[in-house]
């Protein structure tokens, strides 16, 4: 059964890079996401090449295991291409894509997905990411190592675990099938908007209630006003609803898009970098797959930032408890500097301190007991000498003192 909802696909260069090497397809029944990498040219051939491929499986299939198998196919076959187009022109040797699927086949969603472009759904109100980044700072996410907000900042959150790339023939693809329904909003885009624009503001605007392409032009309106420093490429999907269903004509946007797109560029003439004398000029990539020895020592670099972090908190600690201290110790001994003269049970004493207390700890000590009775004092007196009476010094607190001494004492 040809899928009942609509569409929309849409892809930017952004603000930084030069060139956009993202690839999108939305058509009857099926929606990609491509994320290339690998310069100025390989990153555009790995995508196009990609949505190339698995867009022939645009149409309706008799099963959901049947569209599944074909999906995880074509998926390893683009794998195939990118490896024979890497044999044909060794100047594109490290290129590779990122691939995020969803294929519709009644009320069922096909999902195949490889790299860290995502697939959300947005239902009842409610936005979940439904696939897993295959990258780097995930698996120290998933190991509880870092957090998913230390993820978004992590110096190495581009580096990928798993890519469509020109080294492995038989890739590891997530497949998977989800139960969809009538208002489900499901959104499929390239780490240049989940990278930048967070969940909260991403479900807002899909929670809007507008049409597929008004809402996907939001989101990238949000993206370019926070910079777009990589390429942004976003496919929403409408199960259903009220805007206007599948046209006929499937939506291809970015390098896909052009002829040019899934042909493999000629060399360009002209000096060679040194650093890559086969490798044609290009773009800082987006993403980087490691080699494995590469991977233990990210991890191992992980390791050291992480005790770094312990360090500086430790001794960040450190100095607030030290100041703190030093706060405490200070404004102790100024209290040793003053005095008051109070009442110690049924005598006039001299405190030195101030008369208050933190909690059980009092700010004051016993410091000479005069003699002087309360009982002889006059109620005036006694009163006052209750209440406290405070001292600019010791001298000052002894003069108190002689003025309450009673006349028969002194006489």
């Amino acid at each position: 059964m040809v899928f009942q909802g609509s569409s929309a696909a849409l892809s930017h260069t952004g603000k930084v890079r030069s060139n956009n090497q993202d690839s999108g397809y939305a058509g009857s029944n099926l929606f990609v996401v491509a994320d290339g990498m690998g310069g100025h040219a390989g990153g555009d051939v790995a995508s196009s090449l990609a949505i190339s491929r698995i867009a022939d499986l645009d149409r309706p299939f008799a099963s959901t295991s049947e569209a599944e198998n074909a999906l995880r196919q074509s998926i390893t076959d683009t794998a195939t291409d990118i490896i024979d187009t890497v044999r044909i022109r060794p100047e594109l040797a490290g290129m590779g894509t990122t691939v995020s699927a969803l294929l519709m086949v009644d009320d069922y969603a096909v999902i195949a997905h490889i790299g860290d472009s995502r697939i959300y759904l947005f239902r009842d109100g409610a936005l979940t990411q439904i696939t897993t980044d295959h990258t780097f700072v995930q698996r120290l996410v998933d190991s509880g190592r870092i957090t998913p907000e230390e993820a978004r900042y992590h110096p190495r959150r581009s580096v990928l675990m798993r890519v469509l790339g020109d080294m492995d023939p038989d890739p590891e693809v997530d497949t998977f099938i989800m139960p969809t329904k009538p208002g489900d909003r499901w959104l499929l885009c390239s780490d240049g908007l989940c990278g930048v624009i967070d969940d909260t503001h991403t479900g807002k605007a899909l929670a809007a209630g507008n049409a597929p392409a008004r809402t996907a032009d939001h989101l990238l309106k949000q993206t370019l006003d926070a910079g777009a420093p990589d390429n942004v490429t976003i496919v929403i999907v409408d199960v259903g609803g009220h805007h206007p269903v599948f046209s006929g004509t499937p939506a291809i946007v970015g390098s896909a898009s052009t002829p040019m797109g899934v042909e493999v560029p000629a060399a360009r003439p002209g000096r060679s970098s040194w650093l890559h004398p086969n490798r044609q000029a290009a773009n800082e990539p987006t993403h980087f797959e490691p080699a494995p020895e590469f991977l233990e020592e990210l991890i191992e670099e992980d390791r050291r930032r992480g005790r770094r972090r312990r360090i500086a908190w430790f001794v960040g600690l450190i100095v607030v408890l030290a100041a703190i201290a030093a706060a405490v110790i200070t404004g102790y001994n100024w209290t040793q500097t003053r005095y008051y003269v109070g009442a110690d049970d049924d005598t006039v004493v001299i405190y030195r301190g101030v008369q208050q207390s933190i909690g059980p700890l009092a700010l004051s000590t016993p410091y000479e007991d005069t003699g002087i009775l309360l009982a002889d004092l006059t109620p005036f007196d006694r009163l006052t000498v209750e209440s406290t009476i405070s001292a600019r010094s010791l001298a000052d607190a002894e003069a108190i003192v002689q003025r309450l001494t009673p006349e028969e004492a002194i006489g």
